[in-house]
């Protein structure tokens, strides 16, 4: 089974838990918090969710803020993390097709339940188009970049 890690701050903390609860049939989940309503900052969960995708202990990455905008900032920070904010299905899909994106961000203050269930859903779903050489040329000078500026 997949292994996905998912977190949020405190104003994803309600979108979390229903996607944990959705796709907990379908994949592991790893909960990297936060774990109530309290102020959390988003920092340290997207720290928590890059650090188990780099670790290998999970295979994509879920994370929800307020707008999603500071979890991809800060999950970017993190050699080869490739974080997108996507508040629709088409994003989410083609964002790891053609981008090789492993971690979605959402705004638990944009989208909501139904939504989010669906842009998580086409996330999943989808796969790096490996065999598409344009995609893993563009992934190989992304790769080159996070190296050069690391």
């Amino acid at each position: 089974m997949k292994i996905v890690a998912i977190g949020s701050d405190h104003r994803g903390f309600q979108l979390k838990k229903k996607l944990i609860e959705v796709f907990s049939n379908e994949y592991e989940i790893i909960d990297s918090g936060t774990y109530s309503e309290e102020p959390a900052d988003y920092p340290d969960i997207a720290s928590s969710v890059a650090n188990l995708i780099i670790s290998g202990r999970a295979w994509r990455g879920i994370i929800i803020c307020g707008s999603g905008v500071g979890a991809s900032v800060a999950a970017n920070k993190f050699k080869g993390i490739r974080a997108a904010v996507c508040h629709d299905t088409f994003s989410a899909r083609q964002g790891v097709e053609d981008d090789d994106m492993n971690v979605l961000c959402m705004g638990g203050g944009i989208v909501g339940e139904l939504l989010a269930v669906e842009i998580t859903r086409a996330f999943l779903g989808a796969e790096f188009k490996k065999d598409v050489e344009r995609y893993v040329r563009r992934l190989e000078k992304v790769k080159k970049i996070e190296d050069e500026n690391g």
